[in-house]
């Protein structure tokens, strides 16, 4: 699993908004999101990347923690 610091996420919306980003492009990836602690675990077939990118689109800056 790789993680990611994440910055901007805040609510439900957000944690939804990233999962189905990832999911979007991978559909067996697992995406675990931690709020409090800004984090999101992705285990996918994606590199690390591309789940960068698609986290960045959805308007986060995010980057491997």
């Amino acid at each position: 699993m790789q993680i990611f610091s994440v910055e901007g996420m805040t609510c439900g919306h957000c944690v939804r908004a990233v999962t189905q980003a990832v999911q979007g492009h991978d559909p067996a990836a697992s995406v675990k999101v931690d709020l409090a602690a800004k984090e999101v675990g992705v285990e996918s077939r994606l590199s690390a990347e591309q789940v960068i990118e698609l986290i960045t689109q959805e308007g986060y800056s995010a980057r491997l923690a």
